[in-house]
């Protein structure tokens, strides 16, 4: 069975004034998806969490996350106010290659999404990359600075993913709330460029 933390009262959202955006939070396994989602919100987050079992070892690469017990099958799901005015639902995904097919629901309406790397295993964001460069869904690939990884700077982090010009790079700590809300502020400022520069495209 699943382990769904939090109770409908904690995580379904009520109803607010103003506008409310749908965002992903995507990247590989152990990336820091959850724990991004998780000090950000405001409210209780839900959570779709499993214990790490033999059987999964199978198929999860466990290197350079060895201390990783859980992993997410479904979702998380969290809200933070960003001003007054403007909401965002936060939406994290499964980052093992099984779950992927949960992808397209989850991206339906979305904004645009946050691609967390972890320079350890920085391969395992090509995925996200891709899906959304594929989908032409607006994101940001947020670095999350473990202790102990190496140090790169955000024009080496977007050569070594061959990423669009123009998709931004931040550096990030996915436990603090700050660095976090930091992180989806830049993607909402790119996203609104992005969409925007679409919409005088089509005009023209």
């Amino acid at each position: 069975m699943n382990a769904v933390q939090g109770t409908p009262e904690d995580v379904v959202p009520r109803p607010a004034p103003g506008l409310a955006l749908k965002i992903l939070v995507a990247g590989g396994f152990g990336a820091g998806k959850t724990t991004l989602v998780g000090a950000v919100s405001e409210i209780r987050p839900l959570r779709t969490e499993e214990r790490l079992s033999e059987v999964g070892q199978a198929f999860d690469d466990i290197g350079g996350v060895a201390a990783k017990t859980t992993t997410t099958v479904a979702m998380d799901f969290g809200r933070i106010t960003i001003r007054s005015g403007l909401a965002l639902y936060l939406f994290g995904t499964p980052g093992q290659d099984r779950f992927w097919f949960l992808w397209d629901d989850l991206s339906e309406g979305a904004l645009g999404a946050v691609v967390l790397a972890d320079t350890r295993r920085l391969p395992d964001c090509f995925p996200a990359v891709d899906y959304f460069e594929r989908r032409g869904l607006p994101f940001v690939v947020a670095v999350n600075c473990f202790p102990g990884a190496g140090s790169y700077g955000a024009d080496e982090v977007s050569r070594a993913l061959d990423l669009n010009r123009g998709t931004p790079v931040v550096l990030c700590d996915a436990r603090d709330r700050d660095s976090g809300k930091e992180v989806l502020v830049r993607l909402v400022e790119h996203a609104g460029r992005t969409h925007s520069a679409r919409q005088l495209d089509s005009v023209g």
